[in-house]
């Protein structure tokens, strides 16, 4: 059964460049709610611990670096169909793939440097948003 919520990140790439705006903006105005959003910066072990499964593939030790590299924005998403409906606004993971008006389409600069993360099931969703959120701070 599908959620009303979803988990995000705005990665460094999007942070260092100045688009936390322009990409809140792009989340509010296609219907979704924030309902808990935290600046923050990710230590190495925090960053292996939340991508930890991906512990086994060649690229997690440069995924770690890459996301405890500078700020990031993490945030709860709130709105019907929430993980499908936030897939669609992201785009594709890679940029030159990803459909016109999509937030990596517009913000992102290459596959690894791709702006926003984006839960892929309802599951990660929640596992996500509580790895960043307590239920405590979402209340």
């Amino acid at each position: 059964m599908a959620t009303n919520r979803t988990f995000t990140m705005i990665k460094p790439d999007a942070v260092e460049a100045g688009n936390i705006g322009g990409i809140t903006k792009m989340i509010e105005e296609a219907g979704f709610k924030i309902v808990a959003m935290k600046y923050t910066r990710l230590s190495p072990e925090i960053a292996g611990k939340f991508y930890e499964v991906h512990s086994e593939r060649p690229f997690y030790g440069e995924l770690c670096s890459y996301m405890s590299s500078g700020p990031i924005v993490a945030a709860i998403l709130e709105k019907d169909n929430a993980v499908e409906d936030f897939r669609k606004l992201i785009g594709a993971t890679n940029p030159a793939d990803a459909a016109e008006g999509t937030i990596r389409k517009i913000y992102a600069t290459s596959i690894s440097a791709n702006a926003v993360h984006g839960s892929d099931s309802d599951e990660n969703a929640e596992i996500e948003g509580n790895f960043y959120f307590s239920e405590l701070e979402r209340h």
